[in-house]
């Protein structure tokens, strides 16, 4: 098995090739899954980045580099015996590479004051930002896995579908079906399995089998503003069409 964990200037990082071969995955499907991942741009530049590898035939193949944060993000959507076994493999690599970056910190004993003042206050500055990371990353499971359902707009929705069902002649839940379809094809994405990646997540995090049971597209759709945003243009789009 290849070392988990790396140091990468002066920071315990993993990178998606290493995570693929830790958890079985292909390395395509683990890219996929870390650019699928509903977090704050913000978050995302500060946890992943955008590196390449040689490939078997020598080539510049796309890779990503995550921190410890951002290897939590993702492995939050892997679930099973087996995954879990390598995240607390993962847990205990991350902290033995803390601890070796720490021992192997400057002695600054001998340093004069002003420089020691001046490493102090960095050292707790990068402490604040990392007490705050956390807590962002705190914030954005519990907004992703207490889902806020937006009634009014939901409403609306229904409301657009069903009559431009009933003025087409057609059936509502094919009208439904079919404004999925162009969800996904014009936003690139696939429905079916955020939605199992959101069931994953609200089970890891407690949720009741009625609450996971409930969840549907339109809770993946409404927690993500790019695609609520595009949705209600299809709706809209699909209202129009069938007027006569």
């Amino acid at each position: 098995m290849t070392q988990l964990v790396f140091i990468r200037e002066g920071q315990a990082v993993t990178d998606s090739l290493i995570v693929a071969e830790a958890f079985e995955k292909e390395h395509g499907r683990v890219l996929r899954d870390i650019r699928d991942l509903q977090c704050s741009n913000e978050f995302r530049v500060g946890n992943f980045a955008e590196s390449t590898y040689k490939n078997g035939q020598g080539r510049d193949t796309p890779k990503i580099i995550m921190t410890e944060q951002g290897f939590t993000m993702l492995g939050m959507s892997y679930t099973g015996p087996k995954a879990m076994e390598f995240k607390e493999r993962y847990i205990t690599e991350f902290h033995r590479m803390r601890e070796q970056i720490q021992s192997a910190a400057v002695d600054t004993s001998q340093l004069s004051p002003i420089l020691q003042l001046l490493i102090q206050q960095e050292q707790q500055q990068q402490a604040i930002i990392q007490r705050q990371d956390a807590t962002d990353q705190r914030v954005a499971v519990i907004q992703e896995t207490i889902l806020r359902r937006d009634d009014d707009w939901r409403d609306k929705i229904n409301g657009m579908l069903n009559g431009a069902a009933k003025r087409s002649g057609g059936v509502y839940k094919d009208m439904r079906r079919r404004s999925y379809e162009m969800l996904e094809h014009r936003a690139r994405c696939d429905l079916d399995r955020r939605l199992r990646n959101l069931h994953d997540r609200l089970h890891d995090s407690g949720a009741t089998k009625t609450k996971i049971a409930e969840t549907n597209r339109l809770d993946v759709i409404e927690a993500d503003a790019k695609l609520k945003e595009i949705y209600t243009t299809i709706i809209k789009e699909l209202s129009i069409g069938t007027l006569t």
